[in-house]
């Protein structure tokens, strides 16, 4: 009797040992989409009566949407910077697009920062530590902060380079030379996502992480045919007019579609989790973002709050919306938390990780988000009121927010500016001489920042200033 229940022990334990077993513990897959210049408003589940993203909204609708998301900085390669590095502009020395000294001599009373144009070789990056932890990593579309990506983390490169923009969205595509057109009207957009789709169909083993960063909806604005009849008969909302744009925005969405319709029938998308943000407000002169003030390139709400939302099957609950305010800086260590990466003790994260907000139903800490910016970006639109004056986007300066309170501190003659931004969204009314104390405190945690960041302040005045406004 002994030997025959020995026998049936071990019949069913090597009948337990060939049933399949689910891999819970299996590392998450990783989908960060950064769209470049799509402002705040500028999807339907921000707001939008005009542009059409279905696929976006669908996403966001399942997952928890952000009200209140900032990227590091108001154009696109300091805030791609901030992102990928998870550290504020004054760490990784990227302040700006090329030059600093942006607009005409004769303007600029002060003589910027020089900008420093490449990401730093020892600032370890988003990519690079998840492939130290066995992720597979594609960078898709725009990359904005080395020459290659393929040298700063990524396995597979599509497209991605230097270059701010493409050129041209219609072959031949000027900046990115890299990717061939299968004919001579092929739209740079879907022969991103066709290469996109190729990498995620080679991943069989191990988890992936995509960095999808289309150059749409960036400059030029060159429209999708078959989608124009349907915006040029469509009715203004908001501001919001312009159909050649609309069709790329469009066209962005139908591409993240055909990314989360792979993912689903490859059954990935239940263990991937997807962060969705664009790295700077809309171009003002093409798109609004109403109420916020502004947009690409400037320090105000317009210039800086992104639409954003986070997603992952089972674990973030559907239909949550958050007004905690957030920074692309939180994308890092909430990537690392995500992965079961343990930060590296040498490695200075400036953001906080989201996931114990997206799965916990907790809440972060109150605490001030800096942006640095000690340089020039001459205006977009002629005589645009919206900005500190109709010649720049911005001057040199800092800004601050804690809490409902914003204030802009620039540097050529040290002007104050103190916004509530929960009863002036719009950043009409400056408060920074009726509220002296509030003004006077977020003045000392902002100075009090850039001396531990020793972020530089441009002091030295520029001889060709001709002192007009």
């Amino acid at each position: 009797m002994k030997y025959y229940n020995l026998i049936i022990l071990l019949v069913l334990l090597l009948n337990i040992s060939c049933v399949p077993v689910k891999n819970d513990t299996a590392k998450p897959n990783i989908l960060l989409i950064n769209i470049d210049d799509m402002g705040w408003r500028d999807v339907g589940f921000m707001g939008s009566e005009y542009y059409e993203t279905p696929n976006i909204d669908e996403l966001a609708a399942n997952g928890m949407i952000f009200t209140q998301a900032y990227a590091g900085a108001a154009n696109c390669a300091p805030s791609r910077a901030c992102l990928m590095s998870g550290q504020w502009t004054p760490r990784h020395e990227i302040y700006t697009v090329s030059n600093s000294d942006r607009g005409k001599s004769k303007d600029r009373k002060l003589i910027p920062v020089t900008n420093n144009e490449y990401m730093p070789d020892d600032n370890l990056l988003i990519p690079e530590i998840l492939k130290q932890h066995g992720y597979t990593t594609c960078h898709a579309g725009k990359w904005h902060l080395t020459d290659d990506p393929s040298l700063r983390g990524f396995d597979v490169n599509i497209g991605g380079s230097h270059a701010g923009n493409p050129g041209s969205y219609y072959p031949p595509y000027k900046s990115v030379p890299s990717l061939t057109p299968p004919s001579d009207d092929y739209y740079l957009t879907n022969l991103v996502v066709d290469k996109t789709l190729d990498f995620l169909s080679s991943v069989q083993d191990g988890p992936f992480f995509l960095y999808y960063s289309p150059y749409a909806v960036h400059t030029p604005i060159q429209p999708v045919k078959e989608l124009m009849e349907k915006y040029e008969n469509k009715k203004e909302w908001n501001g919001q007019n312009n159909a050649k744009y609309a069709t790329m925005v469009e066209n962005v969405d139908e591409q993240i579609g055909r990314i989360i319709s792979l993912l689903k029938e490859q059954g990935k998308l239940e263990n991937t989790f997807v962060l969705f943000t664009s790295d700077n407000g809309g171009h003002y002169g093409i798109t609004k973002q109403w109420p916020l003030r502004s947009g690409k390139g400037a320090y105000y709400e317009g210039g800086i709050r992104e639409p954003m939302f986070a997603f992952w099957e089972g674990k973030i609950p559907k239909g949550e919306k958050s007004g905690i305010p957030v920074t692309n800086l939180d994308f890092y260590p909430t990537i690392l938390e995500v992965a079961g990466i343990q930060k590296p003790e040498d490695k200075v994260l400036d953001g906080k990780s989201l996931l114990p907000v997206l799965t916990d139903n907790q809440t972060l800490e109150e605490r001030p988000l800096f942006w640095h910016f000690p340089i020039y970006l001459q205006a977009y639109v002629k005589n645009d009121t919206t900005t500190q004056d109709p010649l720049f986007r911005t001057r040199p300066g800092s800004a601050v927010r804690l809490g409902d309170w914003k204030l802009i501190q620039y540097f050529e003659n040290n002007d104050i500016e103190l916004y509530n931004l929960k009863d002036d969204i719009s950043e009409k009314n400056n408060l920074a001489e009726s509220k002296p104390d509030k003004a006077n405190e977020l003045l000392e945690i902002l100075e009090n920042w850039r001396i531990e960041t020793n972020a530089p302040v441009p002091k030295t005045l520029n001889p060709e200033y001709q002192n007009k406004p």
